[in-house]
């Protein structure tokens, strides 16, 4: 029998004098969750999503749907998205250049638990006065946790060394990191350094940024709900919003590819189920490659 008809049922039968927790419990039904509807009327669902809608401008339905049911107010995904369209509340998609089809590739090394691959881009930006911004962005590729997104005028080889340097003392280090062929990742001072602690480099080939999926993704979203939605005066304001927008990210942002949990979330339930796993230092792999 349909949800909706059983709560039907169950609004008739509780006009009539019965107990709303035994008809829950006949007809299957949440009874938090039927309470939870009664409680609320359309117009009253309709200004919480509002306030969400235009408090996080780039979510779309779904992730509202999970920030709802976090404050508690359970309601069911496809009255959300009626809700959703009749106020007109769709994202506006980014349009994407044509791209010609290409052969298709296996991507090497899939992470298979955290501190296994980690990926390494750069974003530019630029200052409401005509500055540049340059960013280096760090990611879990399992965890999808953004480890650092660190902001300067310029980056060269020797400040992604010392990033990568802090990074490995306070989340341990990477069996692999992803990169493409750019001269910073290439530097031989930065091969040298990250073969003395043991970590692998993996390079994309040219002109192949679907290898690199996982950055590119990420770095994605940086620029769709932080760096087109602001406007920079001065370094100083950019590297404070874009650290926020980073916490926001691992710890409030449901993300789709994780089950909508978190990256912190997802990375803590691992850790909680895989004690002995947590970081791969034992890898087969690492004989292998």
């Amino acid at each position: 029998m349909p949800c909706r008809r059983k709560r039907l049922i169950h609004h008739s039968l509780v006009a009539q004098g019965f107990a709303s927790r035994r008809i829950c419990k006949i007809l299957r039904l949440s009874h938090a969750h039927v309470k939870a509807l009664e409680g609320m009327s359309d117009e009253a669902l309709i200004e919480q999503i509002r306030a969400l809608a235009f408090q996080h401008k780039r979510y779309g339905y779904r992730r509202i749907w999970v920030l709802l049911r976090r404050q508690g107010i359970l309601i069911g995904l496809k009255r959300l998205k009626r809700l959703w369209k009749k106020e007109r509340l769709q994202v506006k998609k980014r349009r994407k250049r044509p791209r010609r089809p290409g052969v298709s590739v296996l991507i090497p090394e899939k992470a298979q638990s955290p501190n296994h691959v980690w990926t390494v881009d750069f974003v530019h930006d630029r200052l409401s006065r005509g500055g540049s911004l340059r960013l280096l962005s760090v990611v879990d590729e399992f965890t999808r946790q953004c480890l650092c997104l660190r902001v300067e005028r310029s980056l060269k080889s020797e400040q992604v060394r010392e990033t990568l340097e802090v990074l490995f003392k306070d989340y341990g280090k990477p069996l692999y990191l992803r990169s493409d062929n750019g001269s910073e990742f290439i530097a031989r001072s930065l091969q040298h350094w990250l073969k003395e602690h043991g970590t692998k480099p993996l390079f994309i080939e040219p002109g192949s940024p679907w290898q690199n999926g996982k950055c590119e993704s990420f770095n994605g979203k940086l620029r769709d709900e932080c760096l087109n939605m602001e406007q920079f005066d001065s370094l100083k304001e950019a590297q404070v919003v874009i650290e926020a927008w980073r916490d926001e990210y691992n710890s409030f942002r449901p993300h789709s590819a994780l089950g909508y949990q978190t990256p912190d979330q997802f990375a803590h339930c691992w850790q909680t189920t895989h004690p002995s796993n947590g970081c791969h230092s034992s890898d087969p792999l690492r004989e292998v490659v």
